[in-house]
C-alpha cells in the first residue's frame, strides 16, 4: 500500500512541478501585460474549466502535463486578433519575453532549492560515519543473497537479484523498513557494528532474530546464508577490481541500516543548500554528456539483459523509484530525488534547441545581435527569424525526445530499476 501511494503521490508531485512552471511563464506574461488567453492542467479532452477575466483555467481528461497559451509567441503564429496585436508575445523587448521563456525553468530552480533545504535543515541526511553506533533499526530488505560473486553486465557493479537466488533471510522473516533488531539468537544487539559481525559469523546456520515493530516484539526463525562479499579491509578498489583474495564467505541477513540523520540550522542550510545546488548542477551537465553513451543500456535491457542502474529514466521510472523510497520510509533519499529531477527539468528546458523553452531565448537574442550588426552596417533590419523555416529542426528535436520518452518508459515497466533487489 506504501508503494502505491508513493508512486501516486510521486507522479502527482512531478505533475504539480511541471504546472507551476506553466504558472511561471503566465505569471511573467501577464505582468508585463502580454495577453494570456489559456492555461490548463493535463492534455486532451476538457474536463472542467472556468474563465477569469480573459484568461481560460481548467483541467483536461489526461493528467500528462499542463500548458499555457500567451498569444504571439512568434510572428508566425496567426491566431491574433487585431485588437490584440500590440499584445503578442513577439512584439515586447527580448529582456521581457527571456524572463518569460526563463520562468518555467526558474520555478524548477526555486523548487529544487526549497526541497533540499527542507531535507537539510528538517529532514536531515544520513551520516554513515555513526552508522556503527547507532541501533540496528532496518533502512531497507534485500528480495534475494545472491551467493556467488559476480559483477552485473556492464562489469561495474554486483548482480543483481535472478531467477535461482535463495530469498534473503530478512525477506523471509518478513522483516521491514523502520524495524528495530533486538536480538539474534538470543544475544542483545546495542548497536549496528555489534548486529552486523555476529551475522557475518552465522552463515548457513538456522537462527531466530527478534525485532520490534509498532511497539511490540516478535521473535522469528531464519535460515542466514553464506556469501561472497568484499572484505571490509578493501577500500580502495572498485567492483571491476575486486579479486578472488579480497573476498570473503560471510553470513548475510540482507537487511541495510538506518544511518541517524543529522540537521543544520536554518541559516547554514541556506549556505549548504547554495554549495549543494552547484555540485548537483555540474553533476547534471556531466549526466546529460554521458547519456548518449547509456542509451545502448537501455536496449540491453530491453531485450531482457541487466538494467544499468545508472540509466536514465523516465516519469514512470521515477515514479516507481519514489514509490520504494516512501515505502522505505527514506524521506531524504525521496526529497533528493525529486530535488534533482526538478533540477534536471530546469537546465534541460533551457537547452538552446527548439522546442524548448532555450531555442526561443536563442532566437530572440540571435534577432536582437541581428539586428545591432545590420544598424552598424547602415543595412535594413531583417526583421524576425521565420520559425517555418526551423520547422525541420523542430520535428527533428522533438522526434528524437519522443523515441527517448518512449523508449526509457517501456523499459522502465518491463525492466524497472528496483532498489530492493
Amino acid at each position: 500500500m506504501a508503494y502505491t501511494l508513493g508512486i501516486v503521490v510521486f507522479a502527482l508531485g512531478i505533475l504539480f512541478a511541471v504546472c507551476l512552471h506553466e504558472a511561471g511563464h503566465m505569471g511573467t506574461a501577464k505582468a508585463f501585460g502580454m495577453k494570456v488567453t489559456r492555461y490548463f492542467v493535463g492534455f486532451g479532452p476538457t474536463v472542467w474549466s472556468f474563465r477569469r477575466g480573459e484568461t481560460e483555467y481548467g483541467v483536461k481528461a489526461l493528467p500528462l502535463g499542463g500548458f499555457v497559451k500567451i498569444i504571439g509567441m512568434t510572428p508566425q503564429d496567426d491566431d491574433v486578433e487585431p485588437e490584440d496585436e500590440p499584445r503578442a508575445m513577439w512584439r515586447f523587448a527580448a529582456w521581457k519575453r527571456t524572463i518569460v521563456l526563463a520562468a518555467g525553468s526558474i520555478t524548477h530552480f526555486v523548487m529544487a532549492f526549497v526541497i533540499l533545504w527542507i531535507m537539510f535543515v528538517l529532514v536531515g541526511i544520513p551520516d554513515g560515519s555513526k552508522m556503527d553506533e547507532a541501533e540496528p533499526r532496518i533502512s531497507s530488505v534485500s528480495s534475494c543473497v545472491v551467493v556467488n560473486w559476480q559483477l552485473d553486465s556492464t562489469g561495474q557493479a554486483p548482480r543483481a537479484c535472478g531467477e535461482g537466488d535463495p530469498k534473503s533471510p530478512a525477506a523471509q522473516a518478513g522483516l521491514r523498513p523502520g524495524d528495530l533488531i533486538t536480538a539474534i539468537n538470543g544475544r542483545e544487539m546495542p548497536d549496528y557494528a555489534t548486529m552486523r559481525a555476529y551475522v557475518k559469523t552465522l552463515g548457513d546456520t538456522d537462527s531466530t532474530v527478534t525485532f520490534e515493530r509498532d511497539g511490540r516484539s516478535k521473535t522469528v526463525n531464519v535460515r542466514i546464508h553464506a556469501a561472497d562479499r568484499v572484505k571490509d579491509s578493501v577500500s580502495d578498489k572498485t567492483y571491476a577490481e575486486v579479486t578472488a583474495d579480497d573476498l570473503e564467505r560471510v553470513g548475510l541477513l540482507g537487511v541495510t541500516g538506518e544511518a541517524p540523520r543529522v540537521t543544520v540550522g536554518a541559516g547554514e542550510g541556506v549556505t549548504t543548500t547554495v554549495r549543494y545546488s552547484g555540485t548537483l548542477v555540474s553533476l547534471t551537465f556531466k549526466s546529460l554528456a554521458d547519456m548518449p553513451a547509456k542509451i545502448p543500456n537501455l536496449f540491453t535491457a530491453l531485450i531482457g539483459g541487466d538494467r544499468d542502474p545508472n540509466t536514465p529514466v523516465s516519469v514512470i521510472g521515477a515514479s516507481r523509484i519514489g514509490g520504494e523510497l516512501a515505502e522505505r520510509q527514506d524521506w531524504t533519499s525521496l526529497l533528493h530525488l525529486f530535488a534533482v529531477l526538478n533540477l534536471f527539468f530546469g537546465l534541460f528546458n533551457l537547452f538552446p534547441l527548439l522546442p524548448m523553452d532555450g531555442g526561443h531565448i536563442a532566437i530572440a537574442w540571435y534577432e536582437q545581435a541581428r539586428s545591432w550588426v545590420y544598424a552598424r552596417l547602415g543595412k535594413a533590419d531583417p526583421g524576425r527569424v521565420d520559425y517555418y523555416k526551423l520547422t525541420p529542426i523542430t520535428v527533428a528535436v522533438i522526434g528524437v525526445l519522443g523515441v527517448f520518452v518512449l523508449l526509457t518508459g517501456t523499459v522502465d515497466i518491463i525492466n524497472p530499476i528496483t532498489l530492493n533487489r
